[in-house]
This record gives structure tokens, C-alpha cells and sequence, in this order.
């Protein structure tokens, strides 16, 4: 399938027009094949006499991987490409290479006191954001270079804390605090910054592309990110839809079914979005690597060529491999970290990348353990909401029944989240300083900086905090089952310091001014913690990316928090029973070792789900899906075993 625009508009896009280094950021979640893309733009970019630099700061990089030599921290030359470098910036090496800069010049002016002070707020999350930028920030002046392509670009919540204060020279002058440190720390990067914004909102010097999967997930996921980079005046000009079935191995009913699903995704999202161009790239049946493939993503992309789908010989055993569901699965250890002990509410938790299925998973988890006689409410805090879709009934921002028994469903609205939150902050803050009585105290304009505190983006995850918490003080559920888990950059938000808790911008706003108090915080963060009160679930599809980024995610939560993976979720495997040709024997077996990895990695129960037609929609498609998936259908004997609320 030729691209669906005319190629002609992508290399305009991609392709430097002046004489001043141009910059291409590719922006995607994990697993839509971003990194390849960008790989095959700069080779592209390079083959046709551009001197080009490639940067990623994703934390599970795979460069050395698609280019086949080691790349790491350092700009690297390609091999066997002419005018082409790379560089894998390591975040957390950034992250702390920041701290140390940030602290080294205090330390001749601080006591210890004061410098452990400034550590500890330096902990922040925000920092991890922060210190990538600032490396975005020196790349973006590179005048050897005639275009720099980043792979992993900043999101939207990056970009407003870095135009955060808005009156730097105010802010600076009284010394005050941010989330990603002292004010005073961030004078010499000020007009850096300043000059870096500019060249994102320069639609002449710097091109801004997102990639995805032919699903509709994935575009609604692109068009918030773009309208979110819109707002801060940021045009999103490429989609690249990558992964689409080629329609000459779709031999069956079943595949022949999703490929349909998938050019409507396609022909949706050339109707939909906002872009001066939009292309697309086949599924190929292997991981792309290789020089060649390379040459053929970027020849599809902005020269117009037919993509080139090479099956090749089939790997020795792949015509034999197919998944034992019964094997992948032991439900008695899945059932124990799904049950409540001695009468105490469960917490589980499912997380993952976009586009991996957890609000599914999660819904016919939720279904299974309703059914089994378990007062059940599932939550999301997923934008896209997608519970209602699966539950085919509304969920709203309260709790409300599924018309199942035991079964409720909410889902956080991020805006009323954010509405109760500021109301809440402006309230306590205002009562605080009428206390106060203090005539030297402008109220009007502490309440005024206060409110333009709470714009940052910051707000908006304290804003999703503060609700979160408040789920666990609902009475009378067995188990509640979050839908996209809290991070680990808000469950640290959670952890920091007590002093600073409830700590966000320019530091006005310190643990007083918080709705929660630091001892829930701890009673949560505690309850997270304990095994027989949460289960914390990663789900990943078996491939690269989605693996490495859930087994990063999990190193984080137990290193940063003290949380440990109850068991992983492996979705989307392909079923035995179809795709019988050389193309499927392929992705098998690429499935298949990295079900061995995942196992290897994560050393905890694993649950298999298989690819779908169509997603499980409504309560008795969800039961089916769950007996099949997770073996839960037993369930219901053990829980009459066990106390319940």
C-alpha cells in the first residue's frame, strides 16, 4: 500500500530548506515503532548528503540494536554510513549530571542543612524531564550538524514547566523555589530555554512528527498530545501510521478481518488529523534492523517507494510454535494476587504503555472478580477513558454501577479533578491567611500567585493525586482495580519529603496548602508497599520496547518506592488457529522469545491474552475473555473461602 498522502509533502517536512541547522522530532508511545522511523529518517536524511545527528532520550533505547554497533552515552559515528553520528542519552546519568551541577555551586554558601534540603527537592520527578531538556537544549545548537532528529521529543508537560515562572526576574530576585529546584539555579539556562521554545514554535527551522499503530487508540492518544503541543503554539505537520497488515499474508477470515479494522483507522485518521502530510509503513514479519530495512522505511516514506515485505525462510521450529495459554498461565498464582486477605480491601493495579490493552485487561479482570462474588470497582485515569467503550454503558466521574452485580466503574475526569483541586488549594490558602490577620501580607496578590501556580502542569498531576488517594478511603469494596496505575514519577511525587509534600512550583504552595495530608500520603505509599493489600500488574505486548519499558518501569517501582510486580500480563499473542503462512510463522517465533525474556526478566506469574478480532465490548464477551485469558472462572469456589467485608 503506497503512502496515503503524497510522499512529496513528508520529505518536504524532513528535509532541511536553509542554511541554519533544522531539527525533526518524532514523537510516539512505546512499541508504535518510533525509534525505527526516526533510525530510517536519518539514514534517509544522511544517504541524501545531509549531515545529519540522531538523538534519543528514551529510556529503553535500541539504536545499537536497528544499527547493529554499540551507540551509548556519546555522540558515535555510524558505521557504513556517511554523514551520520548518534547518541543514546542515558536519563537518569542526565538527571543526576544535572543534580550535581544544580548543587556544586551552592555548596561554599549553604550549610549541610540547606544543601539537604536542596537534595531533596532535586529528588523531584520533574528533574528526570528537566535534565532531558536540557540536553535537548544543547544539541539544539549544533551548527556542524544540517539537521538534528530527535527520537523521544519533549511531551507538552515538559514544555510548560520550562516556561514556568512567567516573571523569571521576579522569581529569581526573591530566591524562590521551583519543582525542579532553587529559581536561582536555572538564571544561566534562562535565555537557553527561552531560545529553545522558539525553535519548537518555529515551524520553519523545526518539524514535529508522531507516530502510532493503525488503531484507534493510538490516533486518539496523538491528537491529544498534538492539541496539548498546539496550545503551546507547536505544529504537529507528519503522522506516520506504522505496522499495518500487508494485505498479501492476510489469507483468512480472522486477519483479512483486521486489516479492514485497520485501513478504517487509516482513513479515519487522514480525515481527522490536523497535518500537512501523512504516510504509512507496512508490518513487517521480523523486527526491522539493517541497513537494508532502513533504506526501505525511508524510501517508503519520502520517496514514494513500494514498501518491500521480505518473508524470507521461515526460522527452524517457527512452523511449530505456537503458544500453550496453559503453560503461559497458572491461575492459582494469578488468583492469589488478585484475592483480598483477611477481609482488607485489594488494591490492583494494571499499567502499561498506550496501546497495550490494559483498560481491557483490566475491565475482564474487574468482570471475573465481580462475578466471583467480590464487591468490585474498577477506575481509569486513562484521558481516553476507554471503560465505557468496553463496558458499553456510561462511567462517569463518581463510581456507578456496570449493571452487574457487585461491579461499579468511574473514571477520573482530569478537568473536574483539576476544578476540585484549585478550589480546594484556593480555599485552604485563603482561610490560612485570614488567620493569619497580618496587615503586611498583600492577600490579594498571594492568592493571585498562587492561582498562576496552579497552571503548571504540576497542578494537574496533584490534581490526579489527590483523587487517587481519595479511592482508598471508599468503604465498601473488596477490590478496587486501577486502570493505568500510578507511575513511578507520581508515586515519587508521593514520596518526597514531608516538609515538601503538597510542594509544587515556586514554592508558596508547601504541605499546608495541600487538600490531603502527608500522613495519607504515607498510608497510601504503605498500603502500595504491602503485598497482601496491592498487586502492582504490567502489561506489555511481546516485542522490545513495550518489554524493556515495563521492566524499567518495574526496576523503578521497586528501586524508588518499594513495590514489587505482582505478576505481568502478556496481550495481543497470536493465536494458533490462523495467519498459517511464513509471515505469522515469523512473528511467532520473534513472540516467542520474548515470552521467554519477559519471563526471564520479571520472574513472576505471567498471564497470556491472545489477539483479537475486535476487542471483548459488554459484560458477557468480558466473562468469555477472562475464563480464557486468566483460568478465573475458578474463582468463585475461592472466594466463598475467604472473609469478606
Amino acid at each position: 500500500m503506497a503512502p496515503t498522502r503524497p510522499t512529496t509533502d513528508a520529505r518536504a517536512i524532513v528535509e532541511p530548506s536553509g542554511s541554519d541547522t533544522e531539527f525533526v522530532f518524532f514523537s510516539g508511545k512505546g512499541g508504535v515503532g518510533k525509534s525505527t522511523v526516526s533510525c530510517a529518517t536519518a539514514t534517509w536524511l544522511a544517504d541524501n548528503d545531509y549531515n545529519t545527528l540522531l538523538v534519543t532520550t528514551d529510556p529503553a533505547p535500541n539504536l545499537s540494536d536497528i544499527f547493529g554497533q554499540e551507540i551509548g552515552h556519546e555522540v558515535t559515528e555510524i558505521e557504513d554510513i556517511d554523514n551520520l553520528s548518534a547518541i543514546e542519552i542515558d536519563p537518569d546519568q542526565a538527571a543526576e549530571d544535572y543534580r550535581q551541577e544544580t548543587i556544586e555551586p551552592m555548596r561554599e554558601l549553604l550549610d549541610d542543612e540547606q544543601i539537604q534540603a536542596v537534595e531533596e527537592q532535586l529528588n523531584s520527578p520533574c528533574v528526570e524531564e528537566i535534565a532531558a531538556f536540557d540536553n535537548f537544549v544543547d544539541f539544539m545548537d549544533s551548527p556542524e550538524y544540517d539537521v538534528v532528529v530527535f527520537d523521544t521529543a519533549p511531551t507538552g508537560h515538559t514544555i510548560r514547566l520550562m516556561e514556568l515562572p512567567s516573571d523569571w526576574n521576579a522569581e529569581l530576585e526573591k530566591g524562590g523555589s521551583t519543582c525542579i529546584g532553587p529559581a536561582a539555579s536555572m538564571e544561566d539556562r534562562k535565555q537557553d530555554y527561552e531560545h529553545a521554545i522558539e525553535t519548537l514554535q518555529d515551524s520553519e527551522q523545526t518539524s514535529f512528527a508522531f507516530v502510532g499503530k493503525p488503531e484507534d487508540s493510538s490516533i486518539d492518544e496523538i491528537q491529544r498530545s498534538a492539541s496539548d503541543l498546539g496550545d503551546l503554539g507547536i505544529e504537529s505537520q507528519l503522522l506516520i501510521i506504522n505496522g499495518y497488515l500487508p494485505e498479501s499474508v492476510c489469507e483468512d477470515p480472522f486477519f483479512n478481518g483486521k486489516r479492514a479494522d485497520e485501513q478504517a483507522v487509516i482513513e479515519r485518521a487522514e480525515s481527522e488529523f490536523d497535518a500537512d502530510a501523512m504516510a504509512t509503513y507496512p508490518l513487517q514479519p521480523g523486527e526491522i534492523a539493517g541497513l537494508d530495512l532502513l533504506a526501505d522505511v525511508g524510501g517508503v516514506l519520502y520517496d514514494g517507494d513500494d514498501a518491500t515485505v521480505e518473508v524470507g525462510s521461515v526460522p527452524n521450529g517457527a512452523a511449530e510454535t505456537s503458544v500453550d495459554f496453559d503453560s503461559l498461565t497458572d491461575p492459582d498464582a494469578v488468583a492469589e494476587k488478585l484475592q483480598p486477605v483477611d477481609g482488607e480491601t485489594r488494591y490492583l493495579f494494571f499499567t502499561g504503555k498506550g496501546g497495550v490493552g490494559k483498560s481491557t485487561i483490566a475491565a475482564t479482570s474487574a468482570t471475573k472478580l465481580a462475578e466471583a462474588g467480590y464487591e468490585t470497582l474498577v477506575v481509569t485515569t486513562d484521558p481516553a477513558a476507554h471503560l465505557e467503550d468496553i463496558f458499553g454503558e456510561p462511567v462517569g466521574h463518581e463510581p456507578t454501577s456496570v449493571s452487574q452485580a457487585n461491579l461499579d466503574a468511574a473514571r477520573i475526569d482530569q478537568e473536574k479533578a483539576l476544578d476540585e483541586y484549585r478550589q480546594q488549594v484556593l480555599d485552604h490558602v485563603t482561610e490560612m491567611y485570614a488567620e493569619k490577620e497580618d496587615t503586611r501580607i498583600d492577600v490579594e496578590a498571594a492568592i493571585a500567585n498562587v492561582e498562576e501556580e496552579l497552571e503548571s502542569p504540576c497542578a494537574e498531576e496533584m490534581a490526579a493525586l489527590e483523587k487517587f488517594v481519595g479511592y482508598f478511603e471508599e468503604d465498601g469494596y473488596d477490590i478496587v482495580v486501577f486502570d493505568t496505575a500510578p507511575t513511578g514519577h507520581t508515586l515519587r511525587l508521593l514520596e518526597l519529603p514531608s516538609d515538601w509534600k503538597g510542594f509544587m512550583d515556586l514554592g508558596s504552595l508547601t504541605k499546608g496548602a495541600a487538600p490531603a495530608t502527608g500522613d495519607q500520603y504515607d498510608t497510601v505509599i504503605e498500603t502500595m508497599q504491602d503485598p497482601d493489600k496491592s498487586s502492582f500488574a504490567f502489561v506489555m505486548s511481546p516485542e522490545y520496547t513495550p518489554m524493556m519499558e515495563a521492566y524499567r518501569a518495574a526496576k523503578d517501582l521497586h528501586d524508588q518506592v518499594g513495590i514489587e510486580t505482582a505478576f505481568v500480563v502478556a496481550n495481543y499473542l497470536l493465536p494458533e488457529a490462523y495467519g498459517d503462512n511464513a509471515f505469522f510463522a515469523n512473528r511467532r517465533a520473534q513472540q516467542q522469545q520474548y515470552l521467554g525474556e519477559i519471563q526471564d526478566r520479571f520472574e513472576t506469574p505471567l498471564m497470556g491474552a491472545p489477539l483479537r478480532q475486535d476487542e471483548p465490548i459488554g459484560l458477557d464477551e468480558l466473562s468469555a475473555f477472562g475464563d480464557a485469558v486468566t483460568g478465573l472462572d475458578a474463582l468463585g469456589e475461592q472466594a466463598a473461602e475467604v472473609p469478606q467485608q
